[in-house]
This record gives structure tokens, C-alpha cells and sequence, in this order.
């Protein structure tokens, strides 16, 4: 049984009878008569009556004339509207003079000018509501002028064609409407039909809107499923939007959509367990965030990684963990020096036996525990750092209020004093760049500085104990120097080199010998690789102030690696070799007792913060 209705009106008037002449009966191939109406699926019902020629008078012998306005006719492309239009002419003209060449090769024109007009309305059909009903009414002309032309047939097998593909469009929108959208294997729905209506009709519009609209659908059951967590389904729901209309960027975009949303959710949860580890007794909900997060991260997402690390290490270091690099904020709007997460652990602390250099001042060997971490300046303090203390503060270091400090003199070889020499300039009195290490400056001016980021941050920052520097200077090492051989590595930091050379040539008389690292005076903080723990410079560069008071050996010191202070020391503890140290005093065991309002050209400072 035909379904479409161009079929019907195929199967009943593929084959007139009709002669042409003035009111013939429309009858089909057996002589019954032929039903005058056709119908064309849509919204709402078209009929389009079947055509019946008008009638056409000729006079006897106006033939030739007749055949004059035909072609006039046909040539302005007056078709089959009115009785003296090309075709009800033609017609007639045929039924006096069927064998006549000219009014042959009229009808041949007329045919192919009605295939063309009805093609053209067929090519607008998707634009033109009005174009398959126009299609429709030529088929009926054609039908009944031209019924044995193969073309016109082909023509008619194209409007059935186009009602074919219309119903199918149909049916594909009942069922996308009604949520079948044919994604599942052997499931016949709304994307079945639109496919069907394209191979009837290539290029039908209509249906590739219902193509992109299935994929739309699909593309928002992912988005519904991705806002309930469930990124599984999402994905899933992808894959079948993909198949739709492969090659399109679609599909790719919802991905990239959901990929946003899923690292947001992700993002929101880590939140959520930092949060919870800060508070008391906040681990087991933190770990229970964890496990959420795991359910809907995708794999290998570092947040997720973020959050154990976080929940693993939070009994030793709080907020923190082990080599983390961070920053506090200030109550200026701005940052404070990049700090540093020094593992717990313990540490032999001291000379070693038979260690070459070494002085009674650095034994009794003796053991050291940090029972929480700790987290250290990554470099020294530079010149940038404690210029924004001063301009913030108006403090007045010791070298600003007495006038003068130590500098290197390159015309003698010679630590010398100087007028107007502070925390503002290089080794050799000379304005310092903000990247180069804050040098000039007392154990006080350090201590200040430490004291003004506390009131800053909200945090506990000070000088670190000698006990923390050594720690952190070996980073696991057990030699008397932070790396295994005599001689420093390429790159170890800046020392004293054999191979160093000063602007004018000069030479160090006790150095490192085969080592150069380039720079004779300081370099910029963190030029050279970090140690194992990821901090610079703490055996080179410049040697640094600590919190402890001058002590001549460690018998009695404290055990937890705290500062060992005496309420008002002025003889302070020097640690780490500088650019002008002698090998000895580049030891991680080396110490140095000294005033503390000394300033010099050779030393420095960083800090410690509580976690």
C-alpha cells in the first residue's frame, strides 16, 4: 500500500488517457475516470487539483497563426495558466496536426520549460512553504501534456521523491518531540527517518535540521548528566552525538563545555577538602571529599593528587607539604618572598670526626629532630624584597643610621670601610639591583624585616636556628661539604674558583681549585641550581645571619633544633660560605661568632616561617 502521496497520484495518472482535446474525460489507462484531487502531507492538508486543460478555439485554417502565439507564448514563459497559454495551444494544435515537425518541436521546448519551472519550485521547496505545492501542480500538467516523455517521468519520480522525504521529515520530528531519538543500536527513531529523507532527497534541509537537532539532544542529555556529577554518562552521551554528524566541531565544543565544568566541580571539591583539613578534627571530611572527587575526576587529575598529598601531609606540616612553594599574601596587596616546605626529619648536626677545617666550636656531633617541617626563604632576602619593608615602614637599617659599611675594593684586593655605603648597594658600594642579595645589614635589620612580614601575613617569620640552616644546607647529606666530592660539581653555586677572575685579573689564594662559576663578588639569589630540599644558595653567595646566640660548642644545645638564645647577646652566629669564603668555611658544619650590628659586604640574610 502506497504511503506517500505523490505515490498515489503516480500510480493513478503515470498513464493518461486524455487526448487533449476540449473537454476529454481524465481517465486513467483503463478508462475509469481519474480523481480530479491530490493531497500533500504537511502541516495542514494542500490540495492540488488535477489539471484539466482549458478549453482552446481554432478556427479552421488559423493553424499557422495559432502556432505563431504558442511560441510567443512559450518564449515568455506563459506555460498552462490560461487557454491561450504554450501547452492547452500546444495541446490542441497536436490533436488537429499530430504529425506536424513544428508543433513537435513547440511541445519538446514546452516540456523542458515545465520540467525546469517545476525543478526550480522543487529547489526552493525548503525556503517556500508554497514550492511542493507548485512542484505539484506542474507534475499535474505534466501528467496530463507530456505523460510519455521520459523526462517528465523522471520529473514525477522526483515529486514522489520529495513527498517521500517531506512524510519521513514528519515522522522524524513526532519522534524527536517525543524523546526517541533512534541513538541506541536497532532503535528506529527520529534520526532513522532523517536519514531516510536524506537519501530520498539529498540536500533536504529540513532534515539536516532534524540531524543537527539530534545531536543537539544528545549533546543536552550529556550537559544534564555532567550537572549531576555523572561525567561517565556525559562522556557516553558524547560518543552518540558524535555519530550523528561526524566531522563537525559540535560535539567537540560540548566536550571542551564539560570539560570546563568538570575541572570547575573538581576545583570546587578541592576547595572543599582544604578547607576541612585546616579545621579541627577536619580529616575525615576531607578524606570523604577525596572520595567524591575521585568519583568524578578524570584520571590522573592533579587536583585529586593535590588533595590525598594535602590529607597525607597535613599532621606534619598543616596547609603544606614537603618542597611546596608558596607565598603569603600581604595586607598591602601584595606578596611576601617565596618560601620553601623543608621536610621533618633529623639530622646529625656538627663536625664529623677527622673532618679537615673543623673547629671545637662545631662539636659534640649530636642529633637533631624536627618533629614538624618547616619553610625557609628559596633564596636569600634581595634587594627588592627589603626595599619594599623600608618603603613601607621608614625603618633605618644599622649601615643608614651609622654612615658607612664594608665593601670589597677591587684597586687593593681589600675589604675596606665606606661612607654612605647601606642596604641599597652592591659589594662594592654601588646601587644595587633589586635581584642581587640585600647585603650591609645587621642581625637587627633582619630581625626587623622578619617582624614586619609577621604583622604583614598574620605568620611567624624569623631568622632560622643554626640547627634549621645546617639541616637544610645538607638536605640529607652526611659530608663535610653539601656534595659528595672534594671539589664542587659543575655549577654547585658561587664560590671561591680557581678559575675565577676578577675585572683586573685577580685570583683568589685559597679557592676551590679547577672550580669557576663565573662571578667574583654576588650573584643574583637563585642563579645557581637548588639543593635537594629546592633552596639556593646556602652554602655559596653570601653567608647569612641565624637567630642563635654565639655559643663556643653545642654541649646543652637544644635537641628539637630550636634557637639557642641568651636573653641580650651581642656576639651572633654566621652561617653558610659566601663568595669570598676560603673552601674551609663553605663546611655545612662551619660557624662564625660576631657582633651583631656588623654589616659587610659578604653577608646577608633569609627566614624561617612556623607552619
Amino acid at each position: 500500500m502506497p504511503l506517500f502521496a505523490g505515490t498515489v497520484l503516480a500510480a493513478a495518472c503515470a498513464l493518461s488517457a486524455c487526448d487533449g482535446k476540449r473537454g476529454a474525460p481524465d481517465t486513467g489507462p483503463d478508462g475509469a475516470a481519474r480523481n480530479p484531487l491530490v493531497t500533500i502531507s504537511g502541516e495542514g492538508a494542500v490540495v492540488v487539483p488535477a489539471w484539466q486543460p482549458p478549453q482552446v478555439f481554432i478556427a479552421e485554417g488559423d493553424e499557422p497563426k495559432v502556432i505563431a502565439e504558442a511560441e510567443t507564448a512559450l518564449r515568455e514563459l506563459r506555460l498552462f495558466g490560461g487557454p491561450r497559454d504554450a501547452i492547452p495551444l500546444l495541446l490542441e494544435l497536436h490533436a488537429r496536426m499530430p504529425d506536424d515537425p513544428r508543433v513537435a518541436a513547440l511541445r519538446e521546448r514546452a516540456n523542458a520549460a515545465l520540467i525546469a519551472e517545476g525543478d526550480a519550485a522543487l529547489a526552493r521547496m525548503d525556503s517556500d512553504p508554497e514550492g511542493l505545492v507548485r512542484a505539484h501542480q506542474v507534475g499535474e500538467v505534466g501528467r496530463t501534456a507530456a505523460h510519455e516523455d521520459p523526462a517528465m517521468r523522471a520529473y514525477l519520480t522526483r515529486i514522489d521523491r520529495a513527498d517521500q522525504s517531506m512524510q519521513l521529515d514528519h515522522r522524524g520530528e513526532r519522534e524527536l518531540q517525543s524523546g526517541r531519538l533512534g541513538d541506541a543500536p536497532g532503535e528506529r527513531g527520529a534520526l532513522q527517518y532523517f536519514r531516510e529523507a536524506m537519501e530520498r532527497r539529498p540536500g533536504d534541509a529540513r532534515a539536516a535540521q532534524g540531524i543537527a537537532a539530534v545531536e543537539s539532544a544528545l549533546i543536552r542529555r550529556a550537559e544534564e548528566a555532567a550537572s549531576k556529577n555523572d561525567f561517565a554518562s556525559a562522556e557516553r552521551w558524547l560518543q552518540s552525538a558524535a555519530s550523528v554528524r561526524p566531522g563537525m566541531e559540535t560535539v567537540e565544543d560540548a566536550r571542551q563545555r564539560i570539560a570546563m565544568q568538570r575541572r570547575a566541580r573538581v576545583r570546587e571539591l578541592l576547595d572543599q577538602g582544604m578547607a576541612a583539613s585546616l579545621r579541627e578534627n577536619g580529616l575525615p571530611q576531607a578524606r570523604r571529599t577525596l572520595s567524591d572527587m575521585l568519583r568524578i575526576a578524570a584520571p590522573g587529575d592533579p587536583a585529586a593528587a593535590e588533595l590525598r598529598a594535602r590529607i597525607d601531609q597535613v599532621a606534619h606540616y598543616g596547609l603544606f607539604r614537603a618542597g611546596q612553594v608558596f607565598t603569603d599574601a600581604l595586607r598591602a596587596g601584595t606578596r611576601g618572598p617565596p618560601m620553601v616546605v623543608v621536610p621533618h626529619g633529623g639530622f646529625r648536626m656538627g663536625a664529623r670526626d677527622g673532618e679537615e677545617g673543623a673547629s671545637p666550636s662545631e662539636r659534640p656531633l649530636h642529633y637533631v629532630r624536627f618533629d614538624r617541617g618547616f619553610a625557609m626563604s628559596r633564596t636569600e632576602t634581595t634587594v627588592g624584597e627589603f626595599r619594599r619593608f623600608v618603603q613601607a615602614t621608614g625603618y633605618r637599617s644599622r649601615a643608614v643610621r651609622r654612615g658607612h659599611s664594608i665593601v670589597y675594593a677591587e684597586r687593593t684586593g681589600n675589604l675596606v670601610r665606606r661612607s654612605g655605603v647601606d642596604w641599597r648597594h652592591d659589594f662594592e658600594g654601588k646601587p644595587a639591583r633589586d635581584d642581587m642579595p640585600v647585603l650591609h645589614v645587621s642581625a637587627r635589620d633582619a630581625e626587623a624585616y622578619a617582624q614586619w612580614l609577621s604583622q604583614q601575613t598574620g605568620e611567624r617569620y624569623g631568622l632560622p636556628s643554626e640547627a634549621q640552616f645546617e639541616y637544610a644546607e645538607r638536605a640529607g647529606s652526611e659530608g663535610s661539604l653539601a656534595w659528595a666530592s672534594r671539589v664542587p660539581p659543575s655549577f654547585a653555586g658561587n664560590l671561591t674558583g680557581g678559575h675565577d677572575r676578577s675585572p683586573t685579573g685577580r685570583r683568589w689564594r685559597n679557592a676551590f681549585e679547577g672550580y669557576g662559576d663565573g662571578f667574583w663578588g654576588p650573584s643574583p639569589a637563585g642563579r645557581f641550581p637548588s639543593n635537594a630540599f629546592g633552596l639556593h644558595d646556602l652554602s655559596g653567595n653570601v653567608s647569612e645571619w641565624v637567630a642563635d646566640c654565639w655559643h663556643e660548642g653545642y654541649r646543652r644545645a637544644p635537641a628539637d633544633g630550636q634557637p639557642w638564645v641568651n636573653p641580650g647577646c651581642r656576639q651572633r652566629v654566621i652561617r653558610g660560605g659566601s663568595w669570598a669564603s676560603a673552601p674551609a668555611q663553605v663546611r655545612s658544619a662551619w660557624r662564625l661568632s660576631t657582633d651583631g650590628d656588623t654589616t659587610n659586604a659578604r653577608l646577608g640574610f633569609r627566614l624561617v616561617r612556623e607552619l
